[in-house]
C-alpha cells in the first residue's frame, strides 16, 4: 500500500483526505457547502477552512441556500463579528449572492448536481498523476465552469477555485496513483 497524498499531514486534513476528498458528491446541499467553503478559502490554506468548517455550518444555517439567500444586513453584521469563520465582507456577501444564483440554477436545471456535473460529462475524470507537481491548478473544464458560474452571478468562482471544488467533490480524481485512496475513489461514481 502506498503513501497518502503529501498535502494530507495534519489531524484535520488526514481524515478529510481519507474519507471525503475526491469522493463524488451529488447532494445539492453538500455541493453548495463546498462551493462556499472553496470561495472562503481563496488566499488562505485549506487547513484554515477545515478548522473552521463546523463553525461555518453553524453560522451559515447548515448551508441551506434558501435561508442564506434571505440574509440581510443584521445577519451579515453577526457573521462579520463571528471569530469562528473567515470575517471577510466580500466572501460573506458572496455566500448570499451565491445562494440566490444557486437557487436559480436549481430552478433551471431541476437540481444543481445536473448542472455542475455537466462540466465533466456527468462522470468523474480519472487522472493518473504520480507527483503533486503534475496536478494542475486549473483545466479547460474549470475555466468553462468558472466562466459560466460568473455569468450566472456567482462570486469567488475563479478557475483555480473551481478546480479545487472539482477535486473536493470528486468531479476529478487527483489522488496520486501511489495513494491508497486512488483506486478506491476511481471506482466511485
Amino acid at each position: 500500500m502506498g503513501e497518502r497524498c503529501a498535502w494530507a499531514r495534519d489531524p484535520l486534513s488526514i481524515p478529510y483526505h481519507d474519507e471525503e476528498w475526491g469522493v463524488p458528491v451529488h447532494d445539492d446541499r453538500r455541493l453548495f457547502e463546498f462551493l462556499i467553503l472553496e470561495g472562503a478559502q481563496a488566499g488562505l490554506s485549506w487547513s484554515t477552512i477545515l478548522a473552521k468548517r463546523e463553525n461555518y455550518r453553524r453560522a451559515f444555517d447548515q448551508f441551506e441556500p434558501q435561508k442564506i439567500a434571505r440574509y440581510r444586513e443584521a445577519k451579515m453584521a453577526r457573521l462579520l463579528a463571528d471569530p469562528g469563520i473567515v470575517r471577510n465582507r466580500l466572501k460573506i456577501a458572496a455566500a448570499t449572492s451565491n445562494a440566490c444564483a444557486f437557487l436559480a440554477v436549481q430552478k433551471e436545471f431541476g437540481n444543481f448536481d445536473s448542472y455542475i456535473w455537466g462540466f465533466v460529462g456527468g462522470k468523474p475524470r480519472q487522472n493518473a498523476f504520480t507527483e503533486m507537481k503534475e496536478i494542475p491548478a486549473r483545466t479547460p473544464e474549470s475555466d468553462a465552469m468558472s466562466k459560466d458560474l460568473a455569468r450566472r452571478g456567482f462570486k469567488f468562482v475563479g478557475s483555480t477555485i473551481c478546480y479545487a471544488f472539482m477535486q473536493a467533490t470528486g468531479m476529478v480524481n487527483d489522488h496520486l496513483q501511489g495513494c491508497p485512496r486512488y483506486r478506491i475513489v476511481a471506482r466511485l461514481r
